[in-house]
C-alpha cells in the first residue's frame, strides 16, 4: 500500500494510489456494503485473531514502539525534507513505515524471546501505534511548509518573487529561524488534533466513513500479523532493502561527479540531445523519482509529461521568441516581468483552477451526504449504533461478528470531551497571545476569526477525506491566504500575515483529516482510540522538533535553499509567495499577456475537471489531471521523464507478472525512495565540512569541445 499523504493535491501528494491499494479498499467496501459477505465466518478478518488477547490502551503504547517510531520519524523527515524542497511531490511512506516498523520490532521481540527476556509479544495494535506516530512525525516536514508557505516568507523566495521591487517588502518577509519555527509549529499542530476528537464515533461508527488510506493501512497490518501475512512481509523488507542499497550506493556513486557545479554530474546527462536537455528534457538518474513513478498512477505521470511538453516543448520557446515584444530585452533570467512571470503564473492559475474546482465538488458532494444521512435517506450507508448483544435497535438485524468486536473494542475507551474542547480552547488562547509576536502582520483578531471558523472547516475536510480519500488541507491553506492577506492589505504587511495563516488554517484542517484516518486504521485494527490519539500527540511532538531540525541541517549544508536554478528550489515555496501578493496586490505587475495566458489555463483546468467527472469512466482514466499537468510549467520536465520511466518499469513488470509486480513493487518503489532520500543525510554532513565531490562530469557539443580543446591549447604555450 503506498498512497500519497494527502490524496487531492499533488504538492500535498493528493489522488495517487497503487493498485494495490485500491484492490484493498474496493474489498473493504464490498465487505462492508455485502451483506452475503457478513454472514460467512470464513471472511472475518477478526475470527482470525478471536484468541488474540487485546492488550489495554496504555499496554499499546510501548518504549519500543516510541524509539523504533522516533528513528523512522527522523529518516523519513529527511526524505519528506528533500521532495519538499525539490519538486514538492510527496508520497506516503506507509508501505516503507509499516515494514520496516514490523521488521525492526518483530527482529527485537524475537531476539529478546530467544533469550528469555521477552514480557509483552508484538501486537498488531502497537503496529498501529508505530504507523500512526511515524506518519504524524513525519507528516509536520511537509505540513510544516518547510517548501511551500514558511519558505515562502524568507528573503531568499522573496527576491525571485513578484514582489521583488515592493516598498513593503521589509514588513512581509521574515528568514527561518530555529527557534520560532519550533515554537510556531508546537502552537499550530496540536490544536487540529482537538477539533473534532467529539466527532470520533459519528465519523467511524454511525456515518461508517470508508477512509481508504486509514483502511487500506489497516488491511496491510492486519495481514502482516497473521502467520502467511508475516512470511511475506519478510519476502516485501528483503525486496525493500535490496533496491534501498542500490539506490543508496548509485546516489552515493554519482556524487563523485557532481563537483560543487549545478551543470556537473549524471543529473545533467543529456538524455535526448544538448538542446533537450536546454529544455529541461533529460533523464537525471534519480532513483528517487523513479520510485515515485511507480507508486503513482499511469495518468499521473502521463499529465507530468503532457504538461512538460505543453509548457517547455511549446509554449515557452514561443513566449520567448517575443522577447522585446512582450517583455523587455534587458531583463535578467528570473525576472518575474520576463519569461519567470509567465512560466509561474500560468502554473498558479492551473492550481487554483483545479483546488476551486475540487473544493466546490467535494464539499457539495460532502453536504449532500451528510444531509443524506441525518435525514435517514441514506440509512443503508450508516452503521447503527449496537446494544451489548452486538443487535440494532430494532432487535431484528443483527451486524457482522467484525463490526461487533470493533464497536465494543472502539467504544471502550473514551477520551474526554471536555479534554478536546479545553484542549482546543486553551491552545487557540495562547496562539491568539504568541502568534502575533513572531509574526508582526498577524493580528490577534485575524487568529480568532480563523480558530472560529476552523472547526467547521476541519470536519467538511475530515468528512470529505473519509468520502473520497480527497484532503483539501492546501485548499483551505490558501483561502486563508487570500481573506487573511486582503485583510491586511501590502502596506500592513498582508502577504506575511496570508502566508501565517496559511499555515495556521493548513495544519488545523489536515491533522484533524489525519486523526480520523488514523481512527479508522485503528477502529479495523482494534487499537484504541486512547492509544491512537496519544500517537498521535506524541507523534507530532516529535516533529515539531525533528523537522525544523532537519531544515536547518538542509539550510546549512546548502545555503541557495529556495533559489531558482539551485539543487533545492523550494517551487512551491515561490507559488505560495506569489499567491500571496495576488491577495493583496492583484495581477497590475504581470507581464504582457500573461493574465490572459492564466484565465485560460484557469478555465482549462475547471473544464478539464468537469469533462473527467461526467465522461464515462472508461474514457475518463484517460484524460489528464491538470494539477499534475501544472507542475512542470515552473520545475521543468526532468523528474516528468525519471516518473514515466518508473511506470514504464511498473507497466512491463506487470505483463510479465501482475501478481508478483502488485505484491512487491510497492516495496522495490519505497527501497528506492528511501535509498535516495537517506544519502541526502551524509550529503549534508560532507556539506557541513566542506567537503565537496572532488570531480566534474559535464557534456558539450562536439563543437563547444573543439572551441575548448582551442582555448586550453593557447593556454598551454
Amino acid at each position: 500500500m503506498a498512497i500519497l499523504e494527502n490524496t487531492q493535491e499533488l504538492e500535498n501528494g493528493n489522488g495517487v494510489m497503487t493498485g494495490y491499494v485500491n484492490l484493498i479498499a474496493d474489498e473493504a467496501k464490498m465487505a462492508d456494503n455485502d451483506e452475503g459477505l457478513k454472514d460467512k465466518e470464513t471472511e472475518s478478518i477478526e475470527m482470525v485473531f478471536k484468541d488474540t488477547v487485546i492488550p489495554s490502551w496504555k499496554e499499546q503504547l510501548t518504549f519500543r514502539a516510541f524509539v523504533v517510531s522516533l528513528g523512522l520519524g527522523v529518516m523519513f523527515s529527511f526524505i519528506v525534507m528533500k521532495l519538499s524542497l525539490t519538486t514538492g511531490i510527496i508520497p506516503s511512506m506507509n508501505v516503507a513505515a509499516g515494514l520496516l516498523s514490523f521488521f525492526f520490532v518483530k527482529t527485537w521481540t524475537k531476539m529478546l524471546d530467544q533469550c528469555g527476556l521477552l514480557k509483552r509479544p508484538f501486537t498488531r495494535q502497537e503496529n498501529t501505534v508505530i504507523q500512526t506516530c511515524v506518519g504524524a512525525a513525519s507528516g509536520i516536514a511537509f505540513s510544516g511548509g518547510f517548501g511551500s508557505y514558511l519558505l515562502g516568507m524568507s528573503d531568499v523566495v522573496a527576491e525571485n518573487s513578484s514582489d521583488a521591487d515592493s516598498p513593503y517588502r521589509s514588513i512581509s518577509t521574515k528568514n527561518p529561524s530555529l527557534g520560532w519555527m519550533i515554537g510556531f509549529l508546537f502552537i499550530v499542530s496540536f490544536i487540529g488534533l482537538c477539533s473534532l476528537v467529539p466527532l470520533r464515533k459519528i465519523m467511524i461508527i454511525d456515518f461508517k466513513l470508508i477512509y481508504p488510506s486509514g483502511t487500506a493501512t489497516a488491511h496491510l497490518i492486519n495481514s502482516f500479523h497473521t502467520p502467511q501475512g508475516a512470511k511475506l512481509a519478510k519476502k516485501q523488507v528483503n525486496a525493500l532493502g535490496k533496491f534501498f542499497s542500490f539506490s543508496f550506493l548509485w546516489s552515493f556513486f554519482q556524487w563523485f561527479f557532481a563537483s560543487d557545479d549545478n551543470e556537473c554530474g549524471f543529473a545533467n546527462f543529456p538524455t535526448f540531445g544538448l538542446k533537450a536537455k536546454d529544455k529541461t528534457f533529460y533523464f537525471d538518474f534519480s532513483t528517487m523519482y523513479v520510485g515515485i513513478g511507480m507508486i503513482c498512477p499511469y495518468i499521473i505521470n502521463v499529465s507530468l509529461l503532457l504538461g512538460a511538453i505543453l509548457s517547455w516543448g511549446i509554449m515557452w520557446p514561443i513566449i520567448e521568441n517575443k522577447r522585446g515584444s512582450w517583455y523587455s530585452k534587458d531583463l535578467k533570467p528570473g525576472n518575474f516581468h520576463g519569461l519567470q512571470g509567465y512560466k509561474v503564473f500560468t502554473a498558479v492559475a492551473i492550481i487554483l483552477g483545479d483546488g476551486l474546482y475540487n473544493f466546490v465538488r467535494i464539499l457539495g458532494k460532502t453536504g449532500f451526504t451528510l444531509y443524506g444521512q441525518i435525514k435517514n435517506k441514506e440509512a443503508q450507508t450508516v452503521l447503527p449504533v449496537v446494544d451489548a448483544d452486538g443487535y440494532t435497535p430494532d432487535d431484528t438485524a443483527p451486524i457482522s461478528f467484525d463490526d461487533q468486536r470493533r464497536t465494543q473494542v472502539f467504544m471502550k475507551d473514551q477520551i474526554p470531551t471536555w479534554l478536546a474542547v479545553g484542549g482546543y480552547v486553551g491552545i487557540a488562547a495562547i496562539a491568539t497571545i504568541v502568534l502575533p509576536h513572531i509574526f508582526k502582520p498577524l493580528e490577534w483578531y485575524y487568529i480568532i476569526v480563523i480558530y472560529i471558523m476552523a472547526p467547521a472547516l476541519a470536519f467538511c475536510n475530515a468528512y470529505g477525506c473519509g468520502l473520497t480519500d480527497w484532503s483539501l488541507a492546501s485548499t483551505y491553506g490558501k483561502l486563508g491566504i487570500f481573506v487573511i492577506g486582503a485583510w491586511a492589505g501590502a502596506s500592513q504587511g498582508g502577504v506575511l500575515a496570508g502566508l501565517a495563516a496559511c499555515g495556521v488554517m493548513m495544519n488545523i484542517v489536515s491533522t484533524a483529516a489525519d486523526l480520523m484516518q488514523d481512527f479508522k486504521t485503528g477502529y479495523l485494527t482494534l487499537a484504541s482510540p486512547r492509544s491512537m490519539f496519544a500517537s498521535q500527540v506524541i507523534g507530532t511532538a516529535m516533529g515539531c522538533v525533528i523537522a525544523p531540525c532537519v531544515f536547518w541541517i538542509f539550510k546549512n549544508a546548502f545555503p541557495d535553499i529556495g533559489k531558482v536554478g539551485s539543487e533545492y528550489p523550494a517551487p512551491y515555496a515561490l507559488v505560495y509567495r506569489n499567491l500571496a501578493n495576488l491577495g493583496v496586490e492583484g495581477f497590475d505587475a504581470l507581464p504582457k499577456h500573461c493574465l490572459s495566458l492564466c484565465y485560460g489555463f484557469f478555465a482549462a483546468a475547471i473544464l478539464i475537471n468537469l469533462t473527467r467527472d461526467i465522461a464515462p469512466k472508461k474514457y475518463a482514466q484517460f484524460i489528464p489531471i491538470p494539477m499534475a499537468m501544472a507542475i512542470p510549467f515552473y520545475i521543468g520536465s526532468y523528474f516528468a521523464i525519471d516518473m514515466c520511466i518508473g511506470s514504464l518499469i511498473l507497466f512491463v513488470w506487470e505483463k510479465k507478472n501482475k501478481a508478483e509486480a502488485t505484491t512487491f513493487g510497492p516495496a522495490v518503489a519505497s527501497g528506492l525512495i528511501c535509498g535516495e532520500g537517506l544519502w541526502s543525510v551524509p550529503k549534508a554532513i560532507l556539506a557541513l565540512f566542506k567537503v565537496g565531490p572532488p570531480i566534474c562530469m559535464r557534456f558539450l557539443s562536439r563543437r563547444g569541445n573543439i572551441k575548448l580543446d582551442g582555448f586550453i591549447a593557447t593556454l598551454s604555450r
